[in-house]
């Protein structure tokens, strides 16, 4: 006597299809670095005075090269901004994302929550327990 395999085979069909979608949806747990341009210039070291021009945006998975909305611009204010590399003034992600970066290099920094603004928003613009994308590009290091 033979079963009909067609219950078992739609139900690992379902689950494939569900794990698969579960795999594409979660958001990065972990910070990505990708250099889109290897600087020349002096390496960014914890203690260093960094300069740079940033732009950010919220993480959405079906967005071009995942970039939402955008949440900030250093090029929108006109200016650069600067700060001590590891001391805290600024999100982890960016601590640790532009650390080893050379002045005149340009980085991508996919961040997730723990290293951004965790469970805090920022202003309307930035929901709780967002991932971040920025783009950064690193003027100088001193």
């Amino acid at each position: 006597m033979r079963r009909s395999l067609l219950p078992f085979v739609t139900l690992l069909f379902a689950t494939v299809l569900m794990l698969s979608h579960a795999a594409s949806a979660a958001e990065p747990t972990q910070l990505s670095v990708i250099d889109q341009q290897v600087g020349t210039g002096a390496v960014a070291r914890n203690g260093s005075e960094v300069e740079l021009n940033y732009t950010g945006w919220l993480y959405d998975e079906n967005a071009k090269d995942h970039h939402g909305a955008k949440v900030d611009s250093s090029y929108d204010h006109g200016q650069t901004i600067s700060f001590t590399l590891g001391d805290g003034k600024v999100i982890p992600g960016w601590d640790r994302g532009i650390k080893g970066m050379r002045a005149g290099g340009k980085r991508t920094l996919l961040i997730p929550p723990k290293l951004g603004y965790g469970g805090r928003s920022v202003g309307n613009v930035v929901p709780p327990n967002a991932t971040l994308i920025f783009d950064i590009e690193l003027v100088s290091v001193h």
